[in-house]
């Protein structure tokens, strides 16, 4: 029987303050501050303004992200000041968790991406299970039968879940949002763009404010 379970992002490690972005700019004009002030304040909204990111990168965030695969493929384009370590089933062979949406989206009509609104499949129609359980099976027996998990896992369907490390400055993070957070991204990832956001905002409330804005 497949194992369910929902996305999560959990906040592993973080380095730095807003006070850290702003002395990696004052340091410029050899001058540092020691409690950020209104003045500081200020500055990090021109920096995010201008564009001086540099001061931004000086900042780091490191998160444990759970999702399905196709988000997953979706979020790791996103490269420049980022790292990315993934669970990687050539080494692993543990039993696989699956997504399962709450709802099913329509096509849009006047885009070739995304989704709009919910379809009603009626009460005859449910999350085809049977095709998850019939991958998980044949997974399930092929690594039985001695087949490499590397070679087994080619089985298995895209809403199986992954799991990653991802770290990187509060700049490069700011630019992941800025897309996923998007209304025409796609609600999964717009999900896991929205927890990394508000625990982002928990730890550098100044600077996340002036990115985002």
């Amino acid at each position: 029987m497949p194992k369910y379970v929902p996305q999560s992002v959990e906040l592993i490690d973080h380095m730095g303050t807003d006070l850290t972005v702003v002395n990696s700019a004052r340091v410029s004009y050899d001058k540092k501050s020691e409690v950020l002030d209104e003045k500081d304040q200020k500055l990090l909204g021109y920096l995010a303004k201008h564009g001086h990111w540099t001061p931004y990168a000086h900042a780091f965030l490191s998160f444990r992200i759970k999702a399905p695969i196709f988000v997953a493929r979706q979020l790791v384009k996103h490269q420049v000041g980022l790292a990315w370590n993934e669970v990687s089933r050539r080494y692993v062979d543990s039993e696989p968790e699956f997504y399962v949406p709450k709802e099913w989206r329509g096509r849009p009509v006047n885009s070739k991406q995304g989704s709009d609104g919910v379809i009603d499949l009626g009460s005859g129609w449910i999350f085809p299970a049977e095709t998850v359980s019939n991958s998980l099976n044949a997974y399930n027996e092929l690594l039985a039968r001695g087949v490499a998990p590397e070679q087994a896992r080619m089985l298995l369907p895209l809403s199986t879940m992954t799991e990653w490390i991802w770290s990187g400055s509060v700049a490069a993070f700011s630019r992941v949002c800025r897309l996923r957070l998007d209304p025409h991204a796609q609600q999964e990832t717009r999900e896991i763009a929205e927890i990394i956001s508000s625990q982002a905002q928990e730890k550098f409330p100044y600077s996340w404010k002036a990115l985002l804005n």
